[in-house]
């Protein structure tokens, strides 16, 4: 079969590294080139494809609908040949996995099991990474990412995790202090431990609980649940716990469920999510696989299916 005519590898990689950094100097600075050297590629590319692949802009450069179609393909071709290029020179190196998650998910269950992991696959390299926000898969170079919701998009792969509960809790210490803590109106008299990336958390409880006249800004705000969770069993003010993160607190009596008969699920469920393209490559699959099976096994999760 005769191969159609491809396009300058130079000027792929230029329009690769300008639509990742959405900049023609970011890009010249990433592939030590001028900025006119970039220009010139991507008009290159243009005059091959015929197309326009750029809006240019004052400040920067945006895909066009054109643009924006071709840059996955693209990402993932020099991925591959980037990726088959290290197999070749450095067959027996470990495969480097690139994983992003919530520092609270990766601090009170991931981490503690990740030595299951390296036992079974000590060739591959695990790179964590924590954030608040969700990963881009146009533009980050991450191989998978944990995240909350529901899956929206037809280009990347979902593995339903979990669903999670929400229940407030406080420290034996707190409640002694402060006295019973007997219904949820109650909360208004309290500090609340506030995590606002997911601030809707706190109003959404509150409103299941018939207590919205509460204010959950009413106290210390923390940017993830295991600050707010440490705070709230230093005896400082009520935290809203994510079940199954906390069993270990409650099982241990750092922190006590204040209302157990008012649990709630958490409105998005809990997925491990790729590009459709990695779902089968080998270190992307091992983990897959590993993170279901290790799941599967732990009981506090078994009715949060």
């Amino acid at each position: 079969m005769t191969r159609k005519a491809l396009p300058p590898l130079t000027a792929l990689r230029s329009f690769e590294a300008a639509a990742r950094n959405s900049s023609f100097k970011f890009a010249a600075e990433e592939l030590c080139v001028s900025h006119s050297a970039i220009s010139h590629q991507i008009k290159i590319l243009e005059n091959f494809l015929c197309l326009e692949l750029f809006t240019r802009k004052a400040r920067c450069v945006e895909l066009t609908k054109p643009g924006k179609s071709y840059y996955p393909v693209v990402r993932d071709a020099l991925d591959s040949i980037a990726e088959g290029t290290a197999a070749l020179l450095s067959p027996q190196a470990p495969g480097v996995l690139t994983l992003q998650l919530y520092s609270t998910f990766a601090i009170r269950w991931l981490i503690p099991r990740l030595f299951s992991f390296h036992s079974q696959f000590p060739e591959i390299e695990v790179r964590l990474s924590t954030s608040q926000k969700d990963v881009n898969f146009e533009y980050d170079d991450v191989d998978l990412c944990v995240l909350i919701g529901a899956p929206t998009s037809a280009n990347l792969h979902y593995d339903f995790l979990f669903k999670s509960e929400l229940l407030p809790v406080a420290s034996p210490e707190f409640i002694e202090s402060v006295g019973a803590i007997n219904t949820p109106a109650d909360l208004a008299k309290h500090p609340i431990l506030q995590v606002y990336p997911s601030a809707r958390d706190w109003s959404i409880w509150l409103q299941h609980a018939g207590a919205e006249q509460v204010n959950p800004e009413s106290g210390l705000q923390f940017d993830s649940y295991d600050h707010a969770l440490l705070t709230a069993a230093q005896g400082l003010g009520v935290a809203l716990g994510t079940q199954p993160y906390i069993d270990r607190d409650l099982q241990s009596g750092a922190l006590v469920e204040l209302f157990p008969d008012l649990r709630m699920k958490t409105p998005g469920e809990w997925y491990l999510a790729c590009r459709q393209g990695k779902a089968q490559d080998k270190k992307v699959l091992a983990f897959r696989q590993w993170l279901l099976e290790e799941i599967k096994n732990d009981p506090a999760l078994q009715h949060l299916k």
